[in-house]
């Protein structure tokens, strides 16, 4: 299992993200990947492929299905249940640390103050 103290890279964050709804195969990841990032962040294939195998070495996704399309093997992944809670605490750290920052950026345009910390 990885060290999930640390804040969660953003391709990770997106692939978990992507998965919370409904369970997923590669390329429907890569594109709900580019929809949820408002096409900031494009996954490319060694990138996803790497990333899947790394969650579920890390237990954070399995393999929902296996079928055959056109000779190749197609892979459907869903979150574990340590996925979906790892992914709820990333989400509170981030939703904390946007509600601090919008509390001090806030209280700066009250009361400037022009001197450094």
């Amino acid at each position: 299992m990885a060290d999930r103290s640390r804040s969660m890279q953003e391709p990770t964050l997106l692939i978990l993200t992507a998965l919370a709804d409904r369970p997923r195969h590669g390329y429907g990841l890569a594109q709900e990947v580019l929809t949820i990032s408002q096409g900031r962040v494009r996954l490319r294939t060694g990138t996803l492929y790497g990333s899947l195998e790394r969650l579920q070495q890390e237990g954070l996704i399995e393999v929902f299905s296996e079928e055959r399309v056109e000779g190749r093997l197609r892979r459907t992944y869903t979150l574990t249940r340590t996925g979906r809670d790892t992914l709820a605490a990333e989400v509170r750290r981030i939703t904390t640390t946007a509600r601090e920052a919008t509390r001090r950026l806030k209280q700066a345009t009250i009361e400037p103050t022009g001197a450094p910390a």
